[in-house]
């Protein structure tokens, strides 16, 4: 971001205050940041802890956030703001992406909730500013990282459709014990949602649909084996996007083994539940802690013919740890998911890009090498 911005971040979470202390610290041109949440004393705490944490002289600035109503001191922030980062819960996310669209506000949100993207898509489609979707980790980065995959994939190769698209992301602990092999490093509710709410892949070059944790297998990375299954929400826009030109595509949750055996498990004693996602968070909750010495595990792969027939298969790799940033040091989840959310910002304010933007309409190149992304995720040839 070029110039000084007033930006305003939604929320009061773990990826919230990562968002506020990498714009302080690492914006080219410091902005203006305002931390809204419905507990104000968080978010006054999340304010104190950013300006306390950067090495930049930086304004962070506390206020209480309605996501049902906009209240007269809202309304003069939001007057002011250039835009709005949605850390909130997805459910909220349509009531956010309509207060930004009110102000003008350029906009971009995390959540991996196929019906409250459909929403904003509909509301936001003449939004006279821009609006980035599902721009996190995965969905967000992932998706952007296998998009440009296949492109280069058939660049290369001059062909137009390849046979398989693999997108793979682990929010892990360094360390698991049994039974459940797990530990919490981000929301309770996002887990027991994304196992539980179908999938959207590709099958057969079609768009499709499939259970979550249907299609569990074994894979090494980097030497090391972990468990893979199905989970909902992490493809975002690609099945629509590479529907006719991949055979196969689909989002898989990395675990370390034995989690998902763990899983299937509980989801038995909730199979007469009427509400089997806050039973499985329930549970989990109650039997798995949450650890804050986190890794995340990313791998991407494509793979086909090229136009003589011979088969080829290209691959990349991360891994992410802890960081500190500024005074800081951010968990990994925190990192690999506020700075996706933070460069999609700055490409829409640098831009001045309009309407709704989905992952594989982002552009990969500038994406991928974005200041803020390239620090966390390395360079992309």
């Amino acid at each position: 971001m070029k110039n000084h911005y007033h930006l305003i971040i939604a929320g009061a979470g773990g990826i919230a205050e990562a968002a506020g202390l990498i714009l302080a610290e690492w914006s080219a041109v410091t902005p203006t940041i305002y931390i809204g949440d419905r507990d104000l004393e968080k978010a006054q705490n999340v304010a104190q802890w950013i300006m306390n944490g950067t090495t930049k002289a930086c304004k962070v600035h506390a206020f209480y956030l309605d996501a049902n109503s906009i209240s007269d001191d809202m309304g003069r922030i939001f007057e002011k703001g250039d835009a709005l980062l949605d850390c909130l819960p997805g459910s909220l996310a349509p009531n956010m992406a309509r207060m930004a669209k009110t102000y003008k506000l350029c906009y971009a949100n995390l959540t991996e909730y196929v019906a409250e993207t459909n929403q904003i898509i509909l509301l936001a489609k003449d939004a006279q500013t821009g609006f980035v979707l599902q721009t996190g980790l995965a969905p967000g980065y992932i998706d952007v990282l296998a998009h440009h995959m296949f492109q280069n994939f058939c660049k290369k190769h001059k062909v137009e459709q390849v046979d398989t698209l693999e997108l793979k992301v682990g929010a892990l602990t360094n360390h698991a014990i049994a039974p459940h092999y797990y530990g919490f490093t981000w929301s309770p509710v996002g887990v027991a949602t994304e196992y539980l709410k179908d999938c959207i892949v590709i099958r057969n070059y079609n768009k499709t649909s499939l259970p979550a944790l249907s299609e569990r297998a074994y894979i090494i990375i980097n030497g090391i084996g972990y468990e893979e299954d199905l989970t909902s929400g992490g493809a975002a826009d690609l099945p629509d996007a590479l529907s006719g030109k991949v055979k196969h595509l689909d989002y898989k949750t990395l675990r370390h083994p034995g989690h998902y055996t763990w899983v299937g498990k509980q989801l038995k004693t909730l199979k007469n539940s009427k509400d089997p996602i806050s039973g499985l968070q329930e549970i989990m909750q109650t039997e798995i802690p949450h650890i804050e010495d986190d890794q995340i595990v990313l791998y991407a792969a494509v793979a086909g013919k090229d136009a003589t027939g011979k088969f080829y298969r290209q691959e990349i790799a991360k891994h992410i740890k802890p960081q500190k940033i500024g005074k800081h040091t951010l968990r990994a989840i925190q990192t690999s998911t506020a700075t996706p959310l933070i460069q999609a910002i700055a490409w829409l304010l640098d831009t001045k890009t309009k309407g709704v933007v989905l992952q594989s309409q982002l552009d990969a190149t500038a994406f991928l090498k974005g200041d803020f992304v390239k620090r966390v995720y390395g360079e992309i040839k």
